[in-house]
């Protein structure tokens, strides 16, 4: 019935639900109604997210750096909470051939996506440029690329982006005035000027001239994306109106990355 009524409303062969129904005759032997994927899934905020979507019955596709862990943590939550609805696959949001191959994936197996959560986080102690690297604020990589066109072309059920931000992200705290302006002004920004200053903040940062730049002076690497990760957000929002994308603060919580610290 539910068939019927879509193709009623006209759906072409490029429409979701034709894919969608490719994609039954021919890849998984099951499509789930909803397909999630979570970066970061194997520990911490991630794993916990993995299962409280899988309990909603959604079909968790959990991803991690390292491929062990990853595998260890879905075996875990299919076995300790008897949700057999969670996948592992590697994912490195850094890495471009990585992914390539989960996006691959989701195509070839499931012919859909309905939710991304961006979990995956780096350390604010010491800066890396593949830190920086892994916003992936370029059309070609995860977050702004691969992962909003498989959701806008694939979704059948409502596309939806969340990513994971912090209490350091609050522009009150950004010393530098009119970077803290300019951030408030989501006209002025597209994806070239945010690699332009996140350069610059890298350059400061080796050199020793952050406190001199204006830029923030504690966990300056962590707080500094988590605020371009917000700015992301709505430029995202703002492409994509028919997506629904949010960031989401957590709060502290008891995980490796935080060594609990205020839990």
């Amino acid at each position: 019935m539910e068939k019927a009524a879509l193709a009623a409303t006209g759906e072409t062969q490029d429409s979701p639900q034709h894919r969608l129904d490719a994609a039954r005759h021919g890849r998984a032997e099951v499509i789930p109604e909803r397909l999630a994927v979570i970066t970061g899934g194997n520990k911490g905020v991630g794993l916990e997210v993995c299962r409280q979507l899988a309990c909603q019955g959604v079909t968790v596709i959990l991803t991690a750096r390292d491929e062990k862990r990853e595998k260890d943590a879905a075996e875990f939550l299919r076995s300790e909470s008897k949700l057999p609805n969670i996948i592992f696959h590697q994912l490195d949001v850094r890495d471009d051939n990585s992914v390539t191959s989960l996006a691959q994936y989701i195509e070839s197996t499931y012919g859909k996506l309905d939710i991304l959560v961006n979990n995956a986080a780096v350390s604010g102690i010491v800066a890396y440029e593949e830190g920086l690297k892994a916003l992936n604020m370029d059309a070609e990589t995860w977050t702004s690329g691969r992962a909003a066109k498989l959701l806008k072309e694939l979704s059948t059920s409502g596309a939806r982006i969340v990513n994971a931000s912090s209490l350091v992200s609050e522009l009150k705290r950004m010393p530098n005035e009119k970077l803290r302006n300019d951030l408030s002004n989501i006209s002025i920004w597209d994806e070239d000027r945010i690699e332009a200053v996140l350069n610059t903040f890298l350059e400061d940062l080796k050199n020793g001239r952050l406190e001199e730049a204006g830029w923030l002076m504690m966990l300056p690497t962590y707080t500094v994306l988590k605020m371009f990760i917000n700015l992301y957000t709505r430029i995202m929002a703002r492409r994509y109106p028919k997506m629904r994308i949010n960031c989401v603060r957590p709060g502290f919580v008891k995980t490796d990355i935080s060594w609990g610290f205020h839990t």
